[in-house]
C-alpha cells in the first residue's frame, strides 16, 4: 500500500470539479448523486456542498448522516495515471448565510439564482472519517476525525 499524507490527496483533488455523494433511503437502498467540489478548494479532511432543505439527499442525511464521497481525477491524458478517491464520512447541515458566503463561488449562480439568499439554501458539510485512493498502481487509506483515534 502506497503513503501519501492529507497533503497530497488535497493536491490531487484539487482540480476533481464533481464528486459522487452516497446516501442511504428510507428503504435501506444506496442513492448516488453528483455534487460540485467547485475545484481549487482546499481539501483538509472536511468537503462541503450546497443543496435545498426539500430533497431527498436532506431527508436521507437526517435519518443517516453517514455518507460516501466518490471522487474520480483526470487520467489517460499524456499518460496521467487514474487518480480515484473515495470518502467515508458524517454530513451536517448548516443553514448559516456567514458559512454560505464563506464557501460561495461565482459558479453556483447557475445552480442557485438568489446566491446565498436562496430559499431553502443548506450548506453539506461532510468530515471524513476513512479516505482510501488508488492511482493507478498504489493504493492506500487514511483514517481521520474520531477514527484515527481508534486505530
Amino acid at each position: 500500500m502506497a503513503d501519501m499524507d492529507l497533503k497530497s490527496i488535497a493536491e490531487k483533488m484539487r482540480d476533481i470539479d464533481f464528486a459522487i455523494l452516497s446516501t442511504r433511503t428510507e428503504g435501506g437502498e444506496i442513492a448516488g448523486r453528483p455534487m460540485s467540489n467547485n475545484r481549487e478548494v482546499e481539501f483538509d479532511g472536511d468537503s462541503f456542498f450546497f443543496t435545498l432543505e426539500e430533497t431527498r439527499t436532506v431527508d436521507d442525511i437526517k435519518r443517516d448522516p453517514k455518507v460516501g464521497l466518490g471522487y474520480q481525477g483526470k487520467s489517460g491524458l499524456l499518460g496521467a495515471k487514474p487518480f480515484f478517491i473515495t470518502v467515508e464520512g458524517r454530513a451536517e447541515l448548516i443553514r448559516d448565510k456567514g458559512a454560505f458566503a464563506e464557501h460561495w463561488t461565482k459558479d453556483l449562480d447557475r445552480w442557485f439564482e438568489k446566491g446565498i439568499d436562496t430559499p431553502g439554501l443548506l450548506l453539506l458539510k461532510i468530515s471524513a472519517e476513512r479516505l482510501h485512493y488508488w492511482d493507478g498502481t498504489d493504493e492506500g487509506e487514511l483514517r481521520l476525525g474520531a477514527h484515527a483515534a481508534a486505530d
